[in-house]
């Protein structure tokens, strides 16, 4: 019984330095996530430059850009819901550079739900904002529908195709018109669960090390009982 009892016990130890191991790898994740989303806050929140020749998904997401041009008619809706205005749709306008004649596109900002079908302002325009290529699609995000205006992510060649526009988009960051309000790119919706992580190996391990407590004070209860004589 005695050697179960060592067997135990350091089974039950190596199993608890997995859980603190996991946790602690949890840890080191969560700085260097931090670390990331600090760095693109810094890149989001740096000074515009102009738009580059040929802009990279890889290396020039969350560029600072400057544009100089025209907002043309068409628009592109897309679903999104605002913490504070509810549901409504983020407004995807071409935009004619003014330099160069190239047709890129303009996330303009959101507007409720009821002001979808209203007249927005355009013409001449400069814009400040980022590059964006987001990634918003998922098994459980519905297909487009192109007919009524209903569109469901920022697919950026999907939204470009259906605009006739190169497959660069600027998020603006500040208002282009009074009624649309700018939704800019920030590190929100980028997951950092690491801490969650992190907490749940711990209680993990708090909770083995209370279970194998317990199972050690039975077994060794049970030793001493068998080793007590019985009165007759």
């Amino acid at each position: 019984m005695r050697i179960r009892l060592i067997v135990t016990a350091v089974l039950s130890i190596l199993v608890l330095a997995v859980f603190v191991g996991l946790g602690n790898w949890q840890l080191d994740r969560l700085a260097w996530k931090e670390a990331v989303l600090a760095q693109i806050e810094a890149q989001i929140s740096a000074p515009p430059v102009p738009l580059p020749e040929d802009p990279d998904p890889i290396r020039d997401k969350y560029l600072p850009v400057i544009v100089r041009g025209n907002v043309n008619p068409e628009e592109l809706h897309v679903l999104v819901s605002s913490r504070d205005y509810g549901a409504g749709f983020r407004i995807i306008q071409p935009f004619t550079l003014a330099k160069t004649g190239q047709r890129i596109m303009i996330d303009r900002g959101f507007v409720p739900v009821g002001d979808k079908l209203k007249l927005r302002s355009g013409g001449d325009m400069t814009v400040t904002g980022n590059l964006h290529w987001p990634d918003e699609r998922d098994d459980y995000t519905p297909a487009n529908d192109a007919a009524k205006n209903y569109w469901y992510a920022r697919e950026v060649e999907v939204l470009a195709e259906a605009l006739d526009t190169d497959p660069i988009l600027v998020v603006a960051a500040s208002s282009t018109d009074p009624d649309i309000l700018p939704m800019r790119v920030t590190t929100e919706g980028i997951p950092n669960d690491h801490l969650e992580y992190a907490m749940t190996w711990f209680l993990m391990a708090a909770t083995w090390v209370m279970m194998t407590g317990f199972a050690l004070w039975r077994m060794k209860r049970r030793t001493r009982d068998t080793r007590t004589p019985r009165n007759n």
